[in-house]
């Protein structure tokens, strides 16, 4: 029978395995502090457990780390990593580094539920939740691990679509016992579902940032279906209610796309619906798909829509393309991986 996966417990879940097991109390920090500060590869590594502690652990767990199993390396120094996950599944992960920044997005599906039409992760379909084990394995097991300086969630399935999930990666992530991150450099991202939006805010202290598109209401729902069932409105009110106070941060991911969503119309719509959010507005431009119907502007359009949306009073920036030649659009990767194993 397969060992159970020790990395990616909570403090409270070492505590009663270490309970069960009739361990001290305190062992459980100790594991945790092998698992998410010292890096531990193996149990017989914690070497301030007794021996018998370590062997009792030994029959039924193992610490559970994972080694990607391929990467693309983009020209630009991006890179993409393909993880293995339960039922000959792959999830993407990305390394982006950036002068004195080095960012990981993580993923939190396989597949996705949410359908947006513009989206290669959503052709696969739903395909499961990851595991906070499988989430925080993508950060723990990339090679440039001890380089990075941020984490987004922002790469295949929706994060608030796995909340239980993430909320412990997380608590894992920024808990003094854990990695003891900041919150302030952690951000999730969502298309916007409303409840969970509410609970996200309230156990977390990590940046929000809300999949946008479109200010206007049927247009976004034939780019995104989830805006009928989760009204932007309805969005930005709950958003509208939090107190974000100085250091936490909102901002709006806008992909442009090309004679859809960039006219002076959307400018204006935007800086009305927004208007009394602090925030900012991330201008994405649109990475093909196979056999998509949308396309980018050039460099010009969009940074005439970047100014624009400025002159209202927005803070409008234009997100760097990266990792253009090894398939930048989230997805690319691992449904050719998938493919290969039909």
């Amino acid at each position: 029978m397969a060992k159970e996966k020790l990395y990616g417990k909570t403090l409270d879940d070492l505590s009663a395995l270490a309970k069960a097991a009739s361990l001290p109390s305190y062992a459980a920090k100790q594991i945790a502090g092998w698992l998410y500060r010292r890096g531990a590869p193996e149990i017989s590594g914690m070497t301030d457990l007794s021996l018998s502690a370590r062997t009792l652990l030994e029959k039924d767990y193992e610490t559970g780390l994972t080694p990607p199993s391929s990467v693309a390396t983009g020209s630009d120094g991006t890179k993409k990593y393909l993880f293995p996950v339960s039922s000959n599944r792959f999830i993407e992960t990305a390394y982006i580094p950036d002068r004195d920044r080095a960012t990981v997005c993580l993923s939190v599906q396989s597949g996705c539920r949410m359908g947006c039409r513009f989206c290669m992760t959503a052709r696969q379909g739903f395909q499961g939740n990851l595991t906070t084990n499988e989430i925080l394995n993508q950060f723990r097991s990339l090679p440039e691990h001890a380089l990075l300086t941020n984490i987004v969630y922002m790469g295949m399935g929706e994060p608030l679509d796995n909340l239980d999930e993430v909320l412990r990666s997380l608590r894992i992530l920024t808990s003094e016992w854990g990695y003891g991150w900041s919150p302030t450099r952690i951000t999730v991202s969502t298309i916007g579902i409303i409840d969970r939006i509410q609970t996200y805010l309230e156990e977390t202290k990590c940046h929000l940032a809300v999949s946008l598109h479109s200010p206007f209401d049927e247009e976004r729902q034939a780019l995104m279906p989830v805006q009928k069932a989760h009204p932007l409105k309805e969005v930005l009110d709950t958003i509208r209610g939090f107190d974000f106070g100085r250091q936490r941060r909102v901002s709006f991911e806008y992909i442009v796309f090309r004679g859809l969503n960039d006219s002076p119309a959307h400018v204006k719509e935007i800086a009305r619906i927004l208007n009394g959010i602090r925030c900012r507005i991330n201008l994405i431009r649109f990475h093909s798909i196979p056999g998509s119907e949308y396309s980018s502007p050039g460099r010009q359009e969009m940074e005439a829509f970047r100014d624009s949306l400025n002159a209202r009073g927005m803070t409008a920036t234009i997100r760097a393309s990266r990792g253009e030649d090894i398939g930048a659009a989230c997805g690319l990767l691992s449904t050719l991986e998938q493919n290969k194993n039909k």
